[in-house]
C-alpha cells in the first residue's frame, strides 16, 4: 500500500511571526556578540536582496507587459494613474484626520526622547559591497521600454528572440526567489527586529507616541479595507477573502521594510486572489515601485506631528504640493527600509519651511526618527494596496481588453 503521508510544512506566516518573536527575545535578553552574528547574516541577505531587486522588477515587469497581448500601454497609463490617485488621496486624507486629532494628545519633548535611539543600532562584524548592476527606476523605465516593445512586435518584425530570453532570464530569477529569498526571508526579519529592539527603537514609539501610533496604524488599516472593499465590489469578489489572502505579503512586509523586498511573496498573495500570471507580473512590481500609500499617510502624519510640537505652521495648502512632488519622488525609494523617508528630505522645506527644512538640521532628523519607527506598518500598508490595484486591473483587462477571449497560456 502508497504511503500517501506528507510532511506538514510551516507555512510562510507563522515562520514569519516566531522570526518576529525571536528577534524582540534575542535582541531583549541576549548578549551583544550573539545579536551582532544574526545582524551579520541578516546584512549579508540585505546585502544579496538588494542586487537582485532590480533584476527581479527587470524581468518580472517586462514580461509581464510583453505577455498582454493587447492594450499594453493602456493597462500600463491606467495602473499608474490608480497608484497615483491613490497615493494622493492617502496624503491629503492622513493630513485631515492628522491634524484634527493630533493636538488633543501631543506632548512636549516626545521626539527628543524617540530621537535619543534614532542613531542606535547594533552594527555587523563585517559587510560585503555588492552594487546593483541597474538602480531601481532605472529597470523600471528600462522594463517599460522592453515590455510595451516586445508587446507590440513580437511575432511581426523583430522581438521573438529577445522575449524568449527574458522568458529564460524571468524563470532564472523565478527560481532565485523561490529557492533562496523566500526561504531567508524570516533570518532578515529577525535580524530587523534584534536591531530595533536591542537599540530600544522598538518600545520608545509605544511608550511615548502611541496614540500618535496608533492612529496612524488606524488610517492604514481603514485605507485598506476601503481599497479592498472597493476592489472586491468592482470585480464581484469576496473583499474579506481578498484581505484574508494578503496575510503573508502583509506579515513579510511588517519585517523586511521594503516593499520591494516582499514583491515575491506579493506575487503569491496576487495569484490566490485570482488575479491572471499577465497582469500580476507587471502589476505587483510595477506598484512595489509607484504605490505608495502606507508611507505617504505615515510621512504625512509625522510631518504634521512635527509641526505641532514644534509650533510651526502647517495647512492644506502647503501639504497638497508636498504629496504630489513626494508621490513622483519615491518611485526610486522602496528598495530599502527607510527609503521613503530618505527620499522626502529634500521636500520637507515645502512643509517645514527653508530654515526647519534643511535635511541636515535637527527638525528633519526628528521627523526621520519619529518616522523610522512606524516604516514597517506604512510598508505593508504599501503592497497589500498593490494587489487591491491589481484585481481592479485584471478585471479591466479580462472584460474590456480580451473582452471574453481565452486567457494566454500561463506558465
Amino acid at each position: 500500500m502508497e504511503n500517501t503521508t506528507k510532511k506538514k510544512k510551516l507555512g510562510l506566516v507563522p515562520k514569519l511571526i516566531i522570526a518576529i518573536i525571536l528577534g524582540i527575545l534575542i535582541g531583549q535578553y541576549m548578549p551583544l556578540e550573539v545579536c551582532k552574528v544574526i545582524t551579520t547574516l541578516s546584512g549579508l541577505f540585505s546585502t544579496f536582496l538588494k542586487f537582485v531587486i532590480p533584476l527581479m522588477i527587470l524581468a518580472y515587469v517586462t514580461m509581464g507587459i510583453a505577455d498582454l497581448s493587447s492594450g499594453a500601454g493602456k493597462l500600463l497609463l491606467i495602473t499608474v494613474l490608480l497608484a497615483y490617485s491613490s497615493t494622493l488621496i492617502a496624503g491629503s486624507t492622513s493630513y485631515i484626520v492628522s491634524s484634527t486629532l493630533f493636538p488633543h494628545f501631543m506632548s512636549e519633548g516626545a521626539l527628543e526622547q524617540i530621537q535619543a535611539t534614532a542613531d542606535k543600532s547594533i552594527g555587523t562584524y563585517f559587510s560585503i559591497s555588492l552594487p546593483a548592476m541597474i538602480d531601481t527606476l532605472s529597470a523600471v523605465v528600462l522594463a517599460f521600454i522592453l515590455g510595451l516593445c516586445l508587446s507590440k512586435l513580437r511575432g511581426k518584425t523583430v522581438g521573438t528572440s529577445l522575449y524568449n530570453g527574458m522568458h529564460d532570464f524571468s524563470a532564472i530569477i523565478d527560481e532565485v526567489l523561490h529557492s533562496v529569498i523566500i526561504p531567508l526571508l524570516p533570518l532578515y526579519i529577525c535580524g530587523t527586529f534584534i536591531d530595533m529592539t536591542y537599540s530600544g527603537r522598538t518600545f520608545t514609539i509605544l511608550g511615548i507616541l502611541w496614540k500618535v501610533f496608533l492612529v496612524v496604524i488606524a488610517m492604514h488599516a481603514v485605507y485598506l479595507f476601503i481599497q479592498f472593499i472597493i476592489a472586491g465590489t468592482i470585480s464581484h469578489k469576496n473583499p474579506f477573502l481578498l484581505m484574508k489572502n494578503q496575510i503573508p505579503g502583509y506579515t513579510t512586509a511588517l519585517g523586511t521594510q521594503s516593499s520591494a523586498a516582499t514583491i515575491p511573496v506579493n506575487l503569491q498573495c496576487a495569484k490566490a486572489d485570482g488575479i491572471c500570471s499577465q497582469i500580476r507580473n507587471f502589476v505587483v512590481p510595477l506598484c512595489a515601485n509607484i504605490h505608495m500609500c502606507g508611507s505617504m499617510i505615515t510621512i504625512t502624519a509625522c510631518a504634521t506631528a512635527v509641526c505641532l510640537m514644534n509650533d510651526l505652521p502647517i495647512s492644506l495648502g502647503t501639504v497638497i504640493p508636498f504629496i504630489a512632488t513626494l508621490g513622483v519622488a519615491m518611485v526610486a525609494s522602496p528598495g530599502a527600509p527607510g527609503g521613503s523617508i530618505m527620499t522626502a528630505l529634500p521636500f520637507l522645506y515645502m512643509i517645514f519651511g527653508t530654515e526647519a527644512g534643511d535635511p541636515n538640521g535637527p527638525i528633519c532628523a526628528l521627523m526621520v526618527a519619529l518616522y523610522i519607527t512606524q516604516d514597517s506598518f506604512g510598508t505593508a500598508c504599501n503592497v497589500s494596496g498593490d494587489n487591491a490595484i491589481g484585481v481592479v486591473v485584471d478585471l479591466i483587462y479580462k472584460k474590456f481588453i480580451l473582452k471574453g477571449a481565452p486567457l494566454p497560456k500561463e506558465d
